[in-house]
């Protein structure tokens, strides 16, 4: 089972940049599992088409343990499993003991002994980078952490935040940071500036998604690009990312 967490700042792309990478990740055959680890429970969204699904942390509320993994999985595109961790009551718990909690629900019920899935991917909220937000790089969690950024300065800030925790468990056999992923905003300089960053970081880019009203468009419809577009440049940039992170992983791609 590959095991990858995916950070950025909010706002930054990142769960569509996911769903879309979850969506070619099935196309290519894998049994693909999708955790949202943000509050606001939109990660997935995209994948599976509903308004609202029942989090994690909702089911703890409501149900405390009465609850089965078909109440905490909903299935999207290509058969891709759908998880969302949720938040806390607002106003009253914190987000980060939240994701936690989830995901140890998650492996209490038994999920990856269950559903067998050839690909977890954690989708995580990357603005602060402490407590429950860096359970993922975790041991037993992720193996390896992607970044997203663009050239905008807080969007590579934040980044910078990122590679450090990495950095700081290293020693403890935790995940890899296996590269930069650059989401264009088109801002003065950014190439040269996403590159100084993962130099900076001791990493390097390995792919570069273009700036397209395709993205756009297929999220007015409630779908991936992959899924409303497949034939379009912006769906063959997701397979390229793809096949780029398998081959980091290991994997060999035809």
């Amino acid at each position: 089972m590959i095991k990858l967490a995916v950070y950025g700042k909010g706002g930054i792309g990142k769960s569509t940049t996911v769903s879309n990478l979850s969506a070619a990740l099935s196309d290519m055959g894998y049994k693909v599992m999708q955790i949202g680890c943000d509050p606001k429970a939109d990660s997935t969204v995209s994948l599976h088409g509903k308004p609202k699904v029942a989090t994690v942390l909702d089911l703890v509320r409501t149900r405390k343990n009465d609850f089965t993994l078909d109440d905490m999985v909903t299935e999207g595109y290509g058969g891709v499993l759908c998880v969302e961790a949720g938040g806390p009551t607002p106003g009253l718990g914190c987000a980060g003991r939240g994701i936690i909690a989830a995901l140890e629900k998650l492996a209490e019920k038994g999920a990856y002994e269950v559903y067998k899935p050839d690909i977890v991917i954690y989708d995580v909220l990357g603005d602060v980078v402490c407590g429950g937000f860096s359970m993922p790089m975790r041991g037993g969690y992720a193996d390896q952490v992607f970044v997203i950024t663009s050239g905008e300065n807080m969007a590579i800030h934040a980044a910078a935040n990122i590679a450090m925790a990495v950095e700081g468990f290293k020693g403890r056999g935790y995940a890899q940071l296996g590269g930069i992923i650059l989401n264009r905003r088109n801002v003065k300089n950014e190439e040269a500036k996403v590159e100084e960053l993962a130099s900076d970081i001791h990493s390097r880019v390995i792919a570069a998604l273009s700036r397209s009203d395709t993205v756009q468009d297929a999220e007015d419809l409630g779908k991936t690009v992959v899924e409303a577009f497949p034939d379009s440049p912006m769906a063959q940039e997701y397979r390229d990312l793809a096949k780029t992170i398998l081959e980091i992983c290991g994997v060999t791609t035809c």
